[in-house]
């Protein structure tokens, strides 16, 4: 299909609803030169949203950084100044303590997460953008807020994961519960388990934690098996749908269909918190799914459609993991903050010259997207209950259908009867 000419965007009075969250110290987030998580991939999503004339007149708010009171909302005090010292350096206490076979102190200084200059600084203006997007909801200045510099789930109260220092989400779920919310729906589409954030509120009924995600029997971190569904009073408050490596648009989506609205209707949410990490491009060089560009912005649509269902239209969207720096991240991000503004962009629309120019010139080597998709199938079937039903022919279609609709079932078996919900009823 040929690439539409047409102009993708209109343009937004000022005054507008919606926010995005961006400072260009987000940038300074550098693990190391040649670290998978590259701050290039966000000064690339807002060049070409830029480009694209998207953001012109819409609300661009500076975030502050996270003081150590919010920090200490969800990190433990231990932590937090061992990032500060780690970042400040010298750095060899923690050389030392690697040498002699221990664990690096809090998970700083290992090989997913080097001890980089002003960590702390970098990590917590990136806790700070996702916190203001809360306060510009909460407050009522905006109904929906973006930020792609967060979303940050791995981090754990007192230890650096998975390129996560502070969780983000985590710090501005625990302020929107202190700030008049008390049913906070929480949505993970990164292709790494949200294991940060569902450890933060596993026992909080408040806070409904959905992750999609790859296998853990097949990624890192190994965790967010379909049968973690909460504790305590919260059981059915954790919900997780593992998918397969190859899973594709239309399998992902009717995976993702057959679970989270019905969820989010019965927990009734007054927020929408969504953690929109890439890396389920079929492209991505850490994990191994198989979604296109237009597979993920289906996602985001969905989730902000749920939001306006559910939650008044109050949606948080922030970034995570989405490592294929100039080919995917930008493109699928510019599409997440285009859903947030409301001025959707189809996906046949040509990437501008003026961005490819300008990126050819930073990556020669790279093969340039021509379209803002890939052409890929957004479209899916929708799931009518375990193995599927003569309408819609599951049974006789490939395995990949037949393995989510098990992995599907396992999921509304394990945590739908806790939110009152019949995990064999299509209509659930």
């Amino acid at each position: 299909m040929a690439a539409t000419s047409s102009p993708p965007v209109g343009h937004a009075h000022p005054n507008s609803d919606r926010a995005v969250v961006w400072s260009p110290d987000y940038l300074s987030y550098r693990w190391s030169a040649d670290h998978p998580m590259n701050p290039t991939r966000l000064e690339l999503t807002m060049n070409l949203a830029r480009s694209l004339g998207l953001i012109e007149g819409a609300e661009l708010v500076r975030p502050e950084a996270a003081t150590d009171a919010d920090l200490l909302r969800i990190h433990t005090p231990a932590y937090v100044a061992a990032v500060k010292a780690a970042g400040a350096g010298p750095l060899q206490g923690l050389a030392d303590a690697r040498a002699d076979g221990d664990v690096a102190p809090h998970g700083l200084g290992t090989e997913d997460n080097p001890i980089f200059p002003r960590m702390h600084e970098a990590s917590a203006i990136l806790a700070g953008g996702t916190l203001t997007a809360a306060k510009e909801i909460a407050s009522g200045r905006a109904r929906r807020a973006v930020s792609i510099g967060g979303g940050m789930h791995h981090a754990m109260s007192d230890w650096a994961s998975g390129f996560c220092v502070y969780n983000d989400a985590a710090i501005a779920i625990s302020w929107l519960l202190d700030n008049g919310f008390d049913r906070i729906a929480y949505i993970d589409v990164d292709a790494h388990h949200g294991d940060g954030v569902q450890h933060a509120f596993l026992g909080d009924p408040r806070v409904l934690t959905v992750s999609i995600h790859q296998h853990p029997a097949t990624l890192w971190p190994n965790t967010g098996w379909s049968s973690e569904v909460g504790s305590g009073a919260a059981e059915g408050a954790t919900i997780n749908l593992p998918v397969l490596p190859g899973t594709v648009d239309s399998v992902w989506l009717r995976g993702f269909h057959a679970v989270v609205p019905a969820a989010m209707a019965a927990f009734k949410p007054q927020i929408v918190i969504s953690q929109c990490g890439v890396d389920s491009h079929r492209e991505d060089p850490l994990a191994d799914l198989s979604l296109t560009v237009d597979g993920q912005r289906a996602a985001f649509l969905a989730m902000r459609q749920l939001a306006d269902r559910y939650a008044e239209g109050r949606w948080l969207a922030v970034g995570g993991g989405g490592y294929g720096l100039v080919r995917v991240v930008p493109r699928a991000w510019t599409h997440l903050i285009a859903a947030a503004l409301d001025r959707d962009i189809d996906p046949t629309f040509a990437v501008p010259q003026s961005w490819r120019d300008r990126v050819a010139a930073m990556a020669p080597s790279v093969e340039l997207p021509a379209t803002m998709g890939d052409g890929g199938e957004a479209s899916y079937l929708s799931w009518d209950g375990p193995g599927g039903t003569p309408e819609t022919g599951v049974e006789s279609m490939d395995r990949a259908l037949v393995r989510v609709d098990s992995a599907i079932a396992a999921t509304r078996r394990a945590a739908f009867p806790l939110l009152g919900l019949d995990p064999e009823d299509p209509r659930d």
